[in-house]
């Protein structure tokens, strides 16, 4: 686990632009808020089975969960993206996971998510945008949107595409801050790297979670776990960046 670890990291501001230039910034390598014994039962609980086949044997709802939490710890990338180049609609893809956390709570709740899919489109940066922010500002929309299909009908490998798509968003980052390096070395460095096992750790901790009976309060939980304190999957944060 890397809670509380604090490191100092070159990354490149490139939310808007292609990178340009390179500045040193500290930030947080952990995910906050666990709460109770989510710590402890990570380690703890022998895993028999493939992290991915654990994930597609869980009850629709608590797929659901474990995706709305991952929505929630990309959304910081979205504002970040949104407030650096101006493009973006952060309220509306924030109403729309809003929502779903409501569908989860009030199983019975009438929401039009047809409709919801609809703003969610909107909210997708422009396809002439290939800039490093773009993409991953993409992520968060991408991934409330196999959220949102989820609710609408079958889609048995939304849930996967979720996990992967966060863990990829990482990697990404890594290869973005750690320049030009060898196929070989580039595997290893991402492997070992504080923010890949940053966000294993915290997939861990949602599965875990989401595995144990979901009632409001337990759901209230895996929210805040998401959230994250603000910090992305990236390590990224509004204060990080200066934003």
């Amino acid at each position: 686990m890397h809670g509380n670890l604090l490191a100092g990291r070159t990354i490149i501001k490139a939310l808007g632009d292609r990178p340009k230039r390179r500045e040193t910034i500290t930030y947080p390598l952990h995910f906050t808020n666990i709460p109770r014994k989510a710590i402890q039962e990570i380690s703890m609980v022998p895993k028999p089975q493939g992290f991915y086949l654990r994930l597609q044997e869980l009850p629709l709802p608590a797929q659901q969960a474990f995706m709305a939490a991952l929505c929630e710890r990309l959304l910081p990338n979205y504002v970040l993206y949104e407030q650096t180049t101006g493009q973006g609609d952060s309220h509306t893809l924030r109403t729309v996971l809003s929502l779903v956390w409501e569908r989860l709570n009030v199983p019975n709740a009438s929401i039009d998510f047809a409709r919801q899919a609809e703003k969610l489109a909107e909210c997708e940066p422009s396809e002439e945008d290939d800039s490093f922010g773009a993409r991953r500002a993409l992520d968060a929309v991408v991934s409330v949107s196999a959220l949102l299909d989820t609710l609408q009908g079958d889609s048995p490998e939304a849930v996967l595409d979720v996990s992967r798509t966060s863990r990829a968003g990482v990697r990404a980052f890594i290869e973005l801050t750690e320049g030009e390096v060898d196929a070989q070395k580039l595997a290893l460095i991402i492997r070992d790297h504080p923010l890949m096992a940053d966000e294993n750790d915290f997939q861990d901790a949602v599965l875990e979670m989401v595995s144990e009976p979901l009632d409001k309060a337990a759901l209230k939980e895996v929210r805040e776990l998401g959230r994250n304190g603000g910090i992305s999957n990236l390590g990224l944060s509004l204060e990080d960046t200066g934003a």
